[in-house]
């Protein structure tokens, strides 16, 4: 119970450090993502873990914000390419200085030496579960926890 709790804080901690920005945690595995090229929405979904159909809604709130691009493939029209805009990256960098500083308000109480046993101790419960943190994009992809 104490990690359901614990995670219910923690999302309501990183979901209001982001308040200002006007994104929520959702928009940032979706950004992140797109910080690394752009994809077609096909590929997209697949690379957040998300359902296409939930997806097309949160590239529409990301688009009506001007923080992404959609476009058709010149190669296939009936796919869409997404990228992320200039807007879209400098927001996307606000966010991530904001979840730092959240994590730091999270983390305040451990020592160094704590704070790496806790980032190994993570580690090992997340690859117990078999899913994997991808740091760029805040979502499911893989990256070794420690390098975060």
């Amino acid at each position: 119970m104490a990690l359901v709790a614990l995670g219910r804080a923690t999302g309501r901690l990183f979901t209001e450090a982001l308040e200002p920005t006007g994104l929520k945690p959702r928009h940032l595995g979706v950004l992140g993502r797109l910080r690394l090229g752009p994809l077609t929405q096909q590929s997209l979904a697949d690379a957040v873990h998300t359902d296409p159909t939930q997806l097309v809604a949160l590239l529409n709130e990301l688009e009506a914000a001007e923080l992404v691009s959609r476009r058709r493939d010149p190669d296939d029209r009936r796919r869409h390419i997404v990228e992320l805009s200039s807007a879209g990256s400098r927001r996307l960098a606000e966010a991530e200085r904001r979840v730092e500083q959240a994590e730091q308000r999270l983390l305040a109480g451990l020592t160094l030496s704590e704070r790496g046993q806790f980032a190994q101790v993570l580690g090992m419960i997340v690859a117990n579960t078999g899913i994997t943190i991808d740091c760029d994009s805040v979502t499911d992809a893989s990256v070794d926890i420690d390098t975060c």
